[in-house]
């Protein structure tokens, strides 16, 4: 789900502007002048030639209402040749807009995109480059008690997502700090984490879900839990029968896909094994 897996991301910073001071400083190791309080500005950066490039989002650090610092984010999922050429933009013309010291933050989920967006940029004058600010997987601190998760509940999903198959106690506490914020943004929050982890850890956060501990969680967080179970199975089902050659049309693909009865997508997993239509499944 890479454009949800986007959204919700960008979502985490819009919806606590701070975050991204906060991992600057302690993360990055930024030194980052004195401010009051962080703002979010609007996202796009248009050049001379009315060309409009937009940032996934722009957060603005100010001192008595004036901007000391501003940040420009990008959540990279894959590499993308075209952001080497974009990104600068982003950053010269926010700096001339804002005229303030402008960052690239890049935040990458996984290890071999980090590693292709920690590359400088040049610029092509001696020395001009602009080197991105990754944040990556192998940079994300191990958030594993509940009172630290708590404090910073964002750290804590980047931490579940980076840890989390690793690690149980890093869910744990994602769990505890999940309990203490907004449903809505809980929600969202579980989702980008099962995205982003291996199935064996739906099994342990189903555990924790349907504990007496964590019945704020509970009702939602185990109709999320069986929305995920129902998609993996759902595409099990495909892929018996894509590996046996059976012919699938496409209406049958999304009845399939679509399809969020447990027990008849074990019945069909089973059969698909056997059939030699998907009529014959689907009956």
């Amino acid at each position: 789900m890479p454009s949800t897996l986007h959204e919700t991301l960008v979502e985490m910073f819009r919806h606590r502007p701070p975050l991204a001071a906060e991992l600057l400083a302690t993360v990055l190791g930024v030194q980052l002048p004195q401010f009051s309080q962080v703002r979010l500005e609007p996202a796009e950066c248009v050049d001379l030639v009315p060309t409009e490039y937009r940032a996934d989002a722009v957060l603005v650090l100010t001192d008595a209402q004036q901007p000391v610092l501003a940040v420009v984010l990008e959540v990279q999922l894959a590499r993308d040749a075209d952001k080497r050429w974009s990104w600068p933009v982003y950053v010269t013309t926010l700096r001339a807009r804002l005229r303030c010291p402008t960052l690239l933050l890049v935040l990458c989920v996984d290890a071999a995109t980090a590693s292709w967006a920690e590359a400088p940029i040049e610029l092509g004058n001696p020395d001009a480059r602009i080197p991105p600010l990754v944040l990556g997987p192998q940079s994300v601190p191990v958030v594993s008690d509940v009172g630290a998760a708590t404090d910073a509940p964002e750290l804590a999903v980047l931490s579940a997502m980076a840890h989390g198959a690793e690690r149980a106690d890093v869910l744990d506490a994602l769990i505890g700090a999940l309990d203490t914020i907004d449903v809505q943004h809980a929600a969202l929050y579980l989702e980008l984490v099962l995205a982003a982890l291996p199935r064996a850890a739906y099994q342990h956060l189903e555990a924790l879900m349907s504990t007496d501990t964590h019945e704020y969680l509970s009702e939602w967080g185990q109709e999320i839990l069986s929305q995920g179970k129902a998609e993996g199975e759902a595409q099990a089902v495909l892929a018996v029968l894509d590996a046996r050659g059976v012919r699938v049309p496409e209406s049958a693909r999304s009845r399939i896909a679509e399809c969020r009865d447990l027990d008849l997508l074990d019945r069909w997993i089973r059969q698909a094994v056997t059939v030699d239509s998907v009529d014959e499944l689907l009956c």
